[in-house]
């Protein structure tokens, strides 16, 4: 638990060093970055929200101009929420902020642990379903 707080900490500096965007709205950033564009109610089932609660943040954000909605030709009623390359932006500039943090964080600890930590920290994202980065719509990858 120790551990996730550290984590949590990170997450939460640069994102407020950001200052746009609520974590949830962060998150629902993320999802795009990952997935691609999804409809409001997948990206609510990504976000473990209603999709009420999507809508509303999706209106949130391309009021922001960090998403933009994409009609489908085949079915006009059909709408998919994307990033905007606003939001695209943000995503690319939260991660460095993270990454360079945790660089920090291991470059503090023995040059031997730092492939069991990047290990057991892959291991914990790809139990909870995560998409690995380099897998990402949007270029944030690191080795």
């Amino acid at each position: 638990m120790t551990a996730s707080r550290v984590l949590v900490a990170i997450a939460a500096r640069s994102l407020a060093a950001a200052g746009e965007v609520s974590l949830p709205q962060y998150r629902a950033l993320v999802v795009l970055a990952s997935r691609g564009p999804q409809r409001a109610v997948d990206l609510a089932a990504a976000l473990g929200v209603n999709p009420s609660s999507a809508t509303r943040l999706c209106d949130r954000l391309s009021r922001a101009g960090l998403v933009r909605r994409q009609r489908q030709s085949a079915d006009r009623r059909a709408v998919k929420v994307a990033l905007s390359p606003r939001g695209r932006e943000l995503v690319v500039e939260v991660t460095q902020r993270r990454r360079e943090e945790f660089e920090r964080l291991l470059g503090d600890l023995p040059a031997e642990q730092h492939e069991l930590v990047i290990s057991a920290l892959r291991a914990i994202a790809d139990a909870a379903g995560e998409v690995p980065e380099r897998d990402m719509a949007v270029g944030l990858g690191w080795s």
